[in-house]
């Protein structure tokens, strides 16, 4: 099998497995009790909290863990909302395509009397930082734009938004859930004041993640009763979870150059070998994205035939968010960067991973090409586009 769908969950590491079953095995305490083995749980929590906010650029203090990073935007946004409305502050912006739990979040503060300004991503999947300026105004009371889009993979101008949002005095907060241990982050000179993070991302266990609030701003918990997280969320904290994400990101955080220096050659040559497939086109700027993120729509089929008969050839992929996989309407993030609809819905979204070689590559063009040309020789939606009656969205490119 190739496993090309990283974006979606990624394989746990030995470390991380390593760490999580010894904290299972011997300090299974509850870091909030007082005596010997809940004190040695307590160690180990915090010193996995150090651990993380160090590879952030963060103060330990200043790190809450949450059950991923759906639970961590939603947090945040709340949180800044709430101390917005407090000081008569209900502007929201955000861009078109965030995560949906950012999104659905947004909705619900919009019904709350809250004013949602989502940015123009434009065709390359990229936030213009003089647009964002220009759309924060004196009652704005946080800005959200994603590091790297889940779908396409493109990197957002996070140091330029954070700059803007520094000088104009209005929270910034990112969900980074997939940049995170894939490109260098530092909360402090990306002047970031609030990034949400999720262990499986990056080789850790499913169901964990955390939120950077910086010093000084309020939180609100979703969660109410006891102390735990400094009154930010109640519940005895996952402490074997936590110290997993904490040895996964740092073994991610250590080999970022290394492994982007061996999956950007990858990633260029997965590109030029989808583009030889007709009436095919990359989603997204071709450049500015994760180190093995590639999305690629093609005319006449439709993904879900696509990823099923690509499951045959032993190829694991999606065609977007592996959070909305069920739902049959096309993806927001395609719709946002200018894809029509029938185009949106023939759409795969490939990841790699640190263990991806040529040959995996290869076998992932071969497969492609073979199963788009198998199934727009079934499609009479393709006829049409080959005789004249339908008109083709994509330019005939020459190979």
């Amino acid at each position: 099998m190739i496993y090309a769908d990283n974006a979606a969950t990624t394989r746990m590491s030995e470390a991380a497995i390593e760490a999580m079953v010894s904290c299972l095995r011997e300090s299974f305490g509850n870091p909030s009790s007082l005596y010997a083995y809940g004190q040695q749980a307590k160690e180990l929590l915090e010193g996995a909290r150090a651990q993380i906010a160090g590879l952030l650029g963060a103060q330990p203090s200043e790190i809450i863990f949450t059950s991923g990073g759906s639970e961590a935007d939603n947090q945040a946004l709340l949180s800044m909302a709430e101390a917005g409305a407090r000081r008569g502050k209900k502007h929201i912006v955000s861009t078109a395509f965030e995560h949906h739990a950012v999104l659905h979040t947004l909705e619900r503060l919009k019904k709350q009397g809250f004013e949602i300004t989502l940015l123009d991503v434009h065709k390359n999947g990229i936030v213009r930082p003089e647009e964002l300026e220009n759309a924060i105004r004196s009652d704005t009371c946080l800005v959200s734009v994603m590091y790297a889009n889940n779908e396409i993979g493109t990197l957002q101008p996070i140091r330029s938004i954070g700059e803007i949002c520094t000088r104009r005095g209005v929270p910034f907060h990112t969900d980074a859930v997939q940049a995170v241990g894939h490109v260098h982050i530092d909360v402090k000179a990306d002047n970031i004041d609030l990034l949400s993070l999720s262990a499986h991302k990056f080789h850790g266990p499913k169901g964990i993640g955390a939120l950077y609030a910086r010093r000084g701003l309020v939180l609100q918990p979703l969660i109410n009763g006891g102390a735990q997280e400094r009154n930010k969320r109640a519940g005895t904290e996952n402490v074997a979870a936590i110290v997993a994400m904490a040895a996964a990101l740092t073994e991610s955080c250590a080999a970022i150059d290394a492994n982007a220096a061996r999956l950007l050659p990858l990633r260029r040559r997965l590109i030029h070998g989808l583009r030889s497939i007709p009436y095919s086109e990359l989603n997204g700027d071709e450049e500015k994205r994760l180190p093995g993120s590639v999305s690629f729509c093609f005319e006449g089929i439709e993904g879900e035939s696509l990823l099923l008969l690509l499951d045959d050839r032993g190829i694991c992929a999606s065609s977007g968010s592996a959070c909305t996989s069920g739902s049959l309407d096309p993806s927001h993030v395609l719709l946002a960067i200018g894809r029509p609809h029938e185009v949106a819905h023939g759409s795969l979204r490939l990841s790699l991973g640190e263990d991806a070689t040529q040959e995996d590559v290869d076998e992932i063009i071969r497969a492609v090409t073979d199963t788009v040309a198998y199934l727009r020789g079934m499609s009479p939606f393709w006829r049409d586009l080959e005789c004249g009656r339908r008109t083709h969205v994509f330019a005939e490119r020459e190979v």
